[in-house]
């Protein structure tokens, strides 16, 4: 323990490694392993693997399922899993997981690998915390309706909720930032009055000998601000709140597929073209994003996720906030390591093996040669018949998608 309270009493502790101003955290899923709740409201056995298993095709040439490769489907409860993930990300440049927390006015959820991490000193990888407060429901996606477990926000909550993070807090492999331990709020805007509830936070550390903590919110469901909430700065979270041209009528789908196809690299200019000069946001990228095994036919698809293209966009995304923030410690956020039910995990499947993580090590040491996207559009052998050809190679784009990108851009710039 005194080595714990050492690295929470000193603000200048920095137990990471230091190679470099930008450190590289994914997000962490720990829904692999099956918990009683789960199995009352989904069915005996049920984790994040059976929907991951029973994806199916929504248009031609769809890749899905996404099937693991070097970690098969694994389960949480099994320590040497934790740890060969931990091996891997650090190998290819991860510094961090940011574990998904998941509290319900004192009763929590998949802790039980959380639990394991923090007791295993062999687990010996950076981490922080960010709270999932919303509602669990039938639909995956914070719909309020058919809910299985909800946030109450009782008046006790803000002080129960932080004394159950001090455990975390005082752990020597907790993130600190600025020397305070980092701490992520998934869906501030629904906090009674957010205001109150992160100063009883800094209060209450204070009290037990954390003189300060970081308070982030992450940019979800419309949010772009933070300052609002009396937090400390903001995450990116891709690919919430931004939007462009829906391709799905260009490709040919199955009957009664409704969902959006986007395309991986006009998205992720929309998030590069942010401005936060005098803003404290770290940046985000996913390395691709397919939640169609979660929500079937009204899933959202995005093309062209490829090594290449993340690889373009992490490698910006992280010079980019090397000249914002000239020789300040920053964060930079990968959405994720293993959310496999969104097509969205740096972990080797059997399509691309290590390639995305791989890329991540050259982007993240500077050591890419990529100058452009390497596929954009409606691949050929994606498209229907009946339509015209929207994909093109990089060097023969069209004026009008260069114009429809820049209609994007302008239109994120204006108030």
């Amino acid at each position: 323990m005194a080595t714990h309270d050492a690295a929470i009493s000193n603000p200048n502790t920095n137990v990471q490694d230091t190679n470099g101003p930008v450190k590289l955290i994914a997000f962490y899923l720990t829904q692999f392993h099956p918990i009683p709740e789960n199995d009352l409201w989904w069915g005996r056995g049920f984790t994040e693997w059976t929907n991951v298993t029973k994806a199916q095709q929504m248009f031609r040439g769809h890749y899905q399922p996404h099937l693991p490769a070097d970690f098969g489907f694994y389960d949480l409860r099994v320590g040497e899993t934790r740890r060969d993930q931990i091996a891997m990300a650090k190998k290819y440049g991860i510094d961090g997981f940011c574990y998904y927390y998941y509290w319900f006015s004192g009763k929590r959820l998949l802790e039980g690998p959380l639990e394991d991490m923090l007791a295993d000193s062999g687990s010996d990888m950076p981490f922080c915390l960010c709270w999932a407060n919303e509602n669990w429901t039938r639909r995956w996606d914070a719909a309020e309706h058919e809910i299985l477990i909800a946030q109450k926000y009782a008046p006790d909550d803000d002080l129960n909720f932080i004394k159950s993070l001090i455990p975390y807090f005082r752990d020597p492999r907790y993130i600190r930032f600025e020397g305070a331990p980092l701490l992520i709020v998934y869906r501030p805007q629904h906090l009674p009055d957010a205001r109150r509830s992160a100063q009883i936070w800094r209060d209450y550390c204070r009290s037990v000998g954390i003189p300060k903590i970081q308070i982030y919110c992450a940019f979800t469901h419309g949010n772009w601000e933070y300052e609002q909430f009396g937090f400390d700065g903001g995450v990116e979270f891709p690919p919430h709140n931004l939007a462009c041209q829906n391709l799905r009528d260009l490709l040919n789908c199955i009957d009664g597929y409704e969902g959006r196809v986007f395309d991986y690299p006009e998205f992720a200019e929309l998030y590069l073209t942010r401005d936060y000069t005098g803003y404290n946001v770290f940046r985000t990228i996913f390395p691709s994003w397919d939640n169609s095994s979660r929500s079937g036919r009204i899933g959202t698809v995005f093309l062209n996720g490829t090594p290449e293209n993340y690889e373009y966009w992490l490698s910006r995304v992280v010079e980019r906030t090397k000249v914002e923030y000239p020789g300040q410690e920053r964060l930079v956020f990968v959405n994720a390591w293993n959310e496999w039910a969104e097509g969205c995990h740096l972990e080797p499947d059997r399509k691309y093996g290590h390639k995305f993580l791989e890329a991540t090590a050259r982007a993240k040491h500077g050591q890419s040669t990529l100058s452009n996207w390497t596929h954009v559009g409606v691949p050929i052998e994606l498209k229907t018949e009946t339509k015209a050809h929207a994909g093109v190679p990089v060097e023969l784009e069209t004026e009008t998608r260069k114009k429809s990108v820049s209609r994007f851009r302008r239109a994120l710039e204006e108030p």
